[in-house]
């Protein structure tokens, strides 16, 4: 009964690692995938069948990292095997819990980290009750735990922050003054010596980190490597340069292309061999401990030593590990939430950020702001203007088609992977603790910063990014540890009852997680329509533009008319709802604006008559967000300071003036998007109705100020809605009156098109 009980375990486990694998291939996914996705180097498809062949070819080499689940962490010696299935459960579960949320939110974190703070949590919680239940000093906690590996991970956090980013920096500062944004100019030139210092780096990270304790290399020639680092560098630094040299000049071939798949597939190989024991390592452990208890005779209480020594893994169970992996990448939904999150951090595009700006962020940017004020009083004029030459980007680069435009480009996908690839086997050939995960975020923020896709105008977004993500890797350290301490103690104390609670929570949180994260591409989905998509026609790109003006006006009528509703009530939550959404359509805004400007750069390209009263369509939709922020921002500061709700008469009087400017807006969006033909009077009308009617109630609060029934806040409260309500009203119809010009001036067009049709012969 007892082996059946802990055989179910272990096939509990193994299902968990499943799970495990899918959430741990979602986060880590970024590694491999940012530079192929964000420079487009192929097909999503291409790069995922690459990706997957490294994946399945990494896990070959994965037999021999078993150790660091089995006794890395703790001396498992002194536990037994229900102690020690105790551990693993709990770990596991925590390990499906944090890793599951980062993913909700796009972040993306060591999953070496986790897993191993979550099994030193695990293991100090269960060595503190071993040793109070036995009546120990709690010095000899020591002798539990392996403590260095712990301060390894944090040293290897430490290193991988500022190491990566500065030789990311400097590596993209090099790459961008040889090749410039206009690269395929000058690949004769420099590509081949690129290439191969990029190949070269590349081979060496395969052989030094994604092989590394495999078999199938010998430890003499991987003991010959490390041995003679540079000679081995530069023998394959000459070979892939001449091949390289060989292909451009002769064929004509784009060398970076090859150079970014075969990066991909060199971090995907060396994600599989090294980090498949971060999802599978414990379970496998559990399966170890299983065997080797019931094969003595006191299966329970014999302590489980021989987990110390190596134990080998079966290639099949890798292989099936190693299918799991490759259908996550093709499948999760998050994985590719995590992987936009770091290409959106380098990418050169200003339309929108993913982060806010925080007071610490500010403050690091000023920082370096003053700093390279100071670099360029030193730098001589003739530099900085060589500098100004390698480093513009042609204005053409921000026209066509946006769905498949790239974020940056492949100069910068290659330094991502060959400086990544550097400092790994660098680090190895040095036994310092850097983290892949690290290494390779790190890199292509670095990257990003020198190549300028963090400007004056994005930058403090930028830096708010970063420092979260690296904040979170922290945070993932702390959850992590107490994570696994509490589990433990809950599965200890709590036997079959606490397990299954646990199992019941992990399962609803991952469900509920789950719809946190299609609420958020849902959210992602709404916004996306206010993407230009294509802006090569300037008469096609205006009236995408106009478009997205009409789909923002439907929704600001839709936040307008729920937000008054909720200061009406004075329903606080559904009011500081509106309050944070006030961000959302300024962001919408924002983009909608952006759109206007990339459209009239166009037209100043190609020398098309620019309309000044296309520019107002910015002026008129910036208007209305502020008018809308502006109405949020008081209402929600009345109802949280409890001040005194609305008189009904001004209840009834706001109704009827937000009726009238939504009736307005809603006018002005049907005729946009076409769905019902309007004219310019009919609006007009509606507004002078509406300022009759404003002036009315004006007339109306002067005498409740008179009377005193209205007191100042109130007051002060009332008019101001007013004018933001007459505001909305004025500026949706001049938005109308802008539209309406460009309506007429295509039927225009569109009846001279079809009177020259007509008069052909």
């Amino acid at each position: 009964m007892e082996q059946n009980m802990f055989f179910a375990i272990v096939v509990l486990l193994m299902a968990i690692a499943v799970l495990d694998l899918i959430v741990g291939v979602s986060n880590d996914a970024v590694n491999f995938l940012n530079s192929s996705i964000g420079s487009r180097v192929a097909s999503r498809r291409t790069i995922f069948i690459i990706a997957g062949l490294g994946l399945l070819a990494g896990v070959l080499f994965s037999s021999g990292i078993m150790e660091v689940a089995r006794k890395g962490i703790f001396h498992p010696q002194f536990f037994t095997m229900p102690e020690l299935m105790t551990l693993f459960l709990a770990v596991m579960l925590a390990d499906l819990l944090i890793l599951d949320l980062f993913n909700t939110y796009g972040l993306p974190t060591s999953t070496t980290v986790s897993i191993v703070f979550e099994l030193l949590g695990a293991a100090v919680a269960l060595s503190l009750i071993k040793i109070l239940s036995n009546g120990q000093d709690l010095s000899t906690l020591a002798q539990y735990i392996n403590t260095a590996t712990a301060l390894t991970i944090i040293s290897g956090i430490l290193l991988s922050v500022v190491i990566a980013f500065v030789c990311g920096a400097l590596a993209q500062f090099v790459a961008r003054v040889l090749f410039t944004f206009d690269y395929e100019k000058y690949l004769k030139a420099f590509g081949g010596l690129w290439s191969g210092i990029c190949v070269s780096s590349i081979l060496l990270f395969i052989m030094m980190k994604g092989t590394k304790g495999a078999a199938l290399i010998p430890k003499e020639i991987l003991s010959y490597i490390e041995g003679n680092l540079l000679f081995v560098t530069g023998i394959l630094f000459v070979l892939a340069a001449i091949v390289s040299q060989i292909l451009i000049s002769a064929f004509r071939v784009n060398i970076f292309k090859p150079v970014v798949l075969m990066g991909t597939f060199s971090l995907a190989l060396a994600f599989a061999a090294n980090d498949l024991v971060n999802f599978v390592g414990v379970p496998i452990a559990s399966l170890h401990a299983y065997n080797a208890a019931f094969a003595e005779a006191n299966p329970l209480t014999a302590t489980m030593g021989g987990l110390a020594g190596k134990v080998p893994t079966n290639p099949f169970l890798l292989l099936a590990c190693g299918v799991v992996m490759v259908l996550a990448l093709w499948f999760s939904r998050k994985a590719r939430t995590v992987t936009e999150t770091e290409v959106q951090l380098s990418s050169h595009t200003e339309d929108k950020e993913q982060f806010e700006s925080l007071a610490l962020s500010r403050v690091v940017v000023r920082i370096f702001s003053a700093i390279f004020a100071v670099f360029q009083m030193l730098i001589p004029r003739t530099f900085k203007k060589f500098l100004g030459r390698r480093f513009a980007r042609p204005l053409q680069d921000e026209f066509g088609d946006h769905d498949i435009a790239p974020s940056f480009d492949l100069v910068r996908a290659s330094t991502n992977l060959m400086m990544a690839s550097i400092l790994v086997s660098f680090a190895t050939s040095l036994k310092l603790p850097l983290s892949t995960t690290y290494v390779t975020f790190m890199v292509a923020m670095g990257t990003s910063f020198a190549d300028l896709a963090w400007g004056r105008d994005t930058a403090v977004y930028r830096v708010t990014g970063v420092l979260t993500v690296i904040g979170g890797w922290f945070v993932t350290a702390v959850m992590a540890f107490v994570t696994g301490g509490i589990y433990c103690a809950i599965i200890y104390y709590g036997g079959v009852a606490g397990g299954a609670l646990l199992i019941a929570g992990t399962v609803y949180f991952l469900w509920s997680a789950h719809w946190k994260h299609k609420a958020i591409e849902a959210e992602k989905q709404k916004e996306a329509v206010f993407n230009l998509k294509k802006i090569t026609d300037v008469k096609e790109a205006k009236a995408s533009t106009f478009t997205q003006v009409g789909i923002f006006l439907k929704y600001f009528q839709l936040h307008l008319d729920s937000g008054i509703e909720a200061l009406l009530s004075e329903n606080r939550v559904e009011l500081k709802t509106h309050y944070l959404a006030r961000r959302r359509i300024q962001r919408w805004s924002n983009i909608i604006a952006a759109n206007v400007f990339k459209v009239m750069r166009l037209m100043h390209l190609k020398q098309v008559r620019n309309e000044s009263e296309y520019s107002e369509t910015v002026s008129t939709l910036q208007a209305l967000t502020d008018a809308y922020r502006d109405i949020v921002v008081r209402a929600y500061e009345h109802v949280r300071e409890n001040h005194k709700g609305l008189l009904s008469v001004q209840k009834s009087e706001l109704e009827d003036l937000v009726a009238r400017v939504t009736e307005i807006l809603h006018e002005v969006e049907q005729h946009i998007t076409g769905q019902k033909v309007s004219s310019f009077e009919r609006v007009q009308t509606a507004q002078r109705a509406l300022a009759e009617k404003m002036q009315q109630y004006s007339n109306a609060q002067d005498e409740r100020i008179h009377n005193r029934s209205s007191k100042t806040r109130l007051s002060i409260l009332y008019f101001a809605i007013l004018v933001d309500v007459e505001r909305m009203a004025e500026q949706a119809v001049r938005l109308f009156e802008v539209v309406d010009q460009f309506l007429a001036s295509q039927s225009e067009d569109k009846d001279e098109g079809e009177f020259s049709k007509q008069a052909q012969p």
